[in-house]
């Protein structure tokens, strides 16, 4: 699987991750990746999951670790967007906008493996696909001045 493939399952998840508690995110994994291989779940939710290949187990696990390591960085994450965040403060954000942006300020801010144009470039295509029009110049002018 392609690392951007990767990086859209890891936002999805961090997504998701605003509405349950830390305790609860292997489990919140583990349904996901369930409900990903499952035909019924696929056709009723088709348009999250038609252009994502299944992962294997080991990536899987690669995604779960991401995820965990996201959702325990997001106080400082956002303490971070907020600082450049001119009259939107992570509270009024759109909640895709903001995963979007939790996941690129991680990688560019913590993970070595993800080089700086690379996490904004992936975190701009993500707010073409599941953002608003506005979406994209928004990440982008965000990212930009964390850069």
């Amino acid at each position: 699987m392609k690392r951007s493939e990767i990086r859209e399952h890891i936002f999805r998840l961090v997504f998701c991750g605003d509405f349950h508690p830390s305790e609860e995110i292997p489990e919140q994994v583990r349904i996901y990746f369930k409900e990903f291989t499952e035909e019924a779940a696929k056709e009723q939710m088709r348009i999250y999951f038609e252009e994502l290949p299944e992962a294997t187990e080991e990536e899987q696990g690669y995604i779960a670790e991401k995820v965990g390591l996201i959702k325990e960085k997001i106080p400082e994450i956002d303490s971070r967007i907020n600082e450049v965040a001119q009259g939107w403060k992570t509270q009024r954000m759109g909640k895709a906008e903001l995963a979007i942006l939790r996941l690129a300020v991680y990688e560019m801010l913590f993970d070595e493996d993800v080089p700086l144009k690379v996490a904004i470039n992936e975190a701009v295509e993500l707010a073409k696909k599941y953002g608003g029009d506005d979406s994209p110049s928004f990440v982008n002018g965000i990212l930009a001045k964390l850069a």
